[in-house]
């Protein structure tokens, strides 16, 4: 059994999370809406990624080589997943650049300004929080950008028609749905607090500081969060508009 603020390992926690999975992709499955085994699939590598960085994560956060290491694999993951979230059309280069434009400069930032304690307990977990963020506004945003060129192509074509340039004329049709990518980072802080009690927030009282410094530890995270999904957003629409101009007939 954990302490009072942990969860408790055993049978129990293994049957919850068994029967919520199973249920989750049952839903799916019964109601027609499909993902139902990509659900299980999703699970079972969360267990594994999960207990895989249980065992060497004391390990990483002994060197500053090992975290940036550490740090290094996630945004190669991250922006792995993320092109193949945009998916084909979208050239190799975008994600990358959507996500390091996002997350290096908010992350230096932090550093420099010593908002963060520069020490690896702390950035490791504060540099993969960002680069999730950074990751799923690339995503969302470069696949809205894709699918609204791709539906919409007779207005881009109009907007040529008129005199706007293919850059123009792109950024016309697709900058109002990918904007839309920035919606849940905005939602998460607009109710923190209210509706949701984020992980940073939780993790430091828990680590038993006072409510006041996880308060401002939680602010500091969503607001650096909105500034790297912004900039990933901007930097995605606008390599896949260039692109879009460089390719246009």
């Amino acid at each position: 059994m954990g302490g009072g603020g942990t969860v408790p390992i055993g049978p129990a926690l293994v049957v919850a999370l068994t029967a919520l999975t199973a249920a989750g992709a049952a839903v799916l499955r019964l109601t027609g809406l499909g993902r139902a085994r990509t659900v299980l699939t999703a699970a079972a590598r969360a267990t594994v990624q999960l207990g895989a960085v249980s065992l060497v994560i004391v390990a990483v956060l002994r060197a500053w080589w090992s975290t940036a290491a550490f740090v290094l694999l996630m945004y190669v993951v991250a922006a792995l997943t993320a092109r193949r979230r945009i998916g084909a059309g979208a050239p190799a280069r975008v994600a990358p650049l959507a996500l390091a434009a996002g997350v290096a400069p908010s992350l230096a930032v932090l550093l420099a300004s010593r908002a963060l304690p520069a020490t690896p307990l702390v950035v490791l977990p504060t540099a993969g929080i960002l680069i999730g963020g950074a990751m799923t506004a690339t995503s969302l945003a470069g696949r809205r950008t894709l699918d609204e060129l791709r539906a919409r192509h007779g207005e881009y074509e109009a907007g040529l028609a008129l005199g706007l340039l293919p850059r123009d004329a792109a950024l016309e049709i697709c900058r109002p749905a990918a904007g839309q990518a920035l919606v849940p980072a905005l939602d998460q802080t607009r109710t923190v607090g209210l509706v949701t009690l984020p992980g940073a927030f939780v993790g430091v009282l828990l680590g038993g500081a006072g409510p006041v410094r996880a308060g401002a530890t939680q602010l500091l995270i969503l607001l650096t969060l909105l500034a790297v999904e912004a900039v990933a957003i901007a930097v995605a629409v606008e390599l896949l508009v260039r692109d879009r101009a460089r390719t246009a007939p």
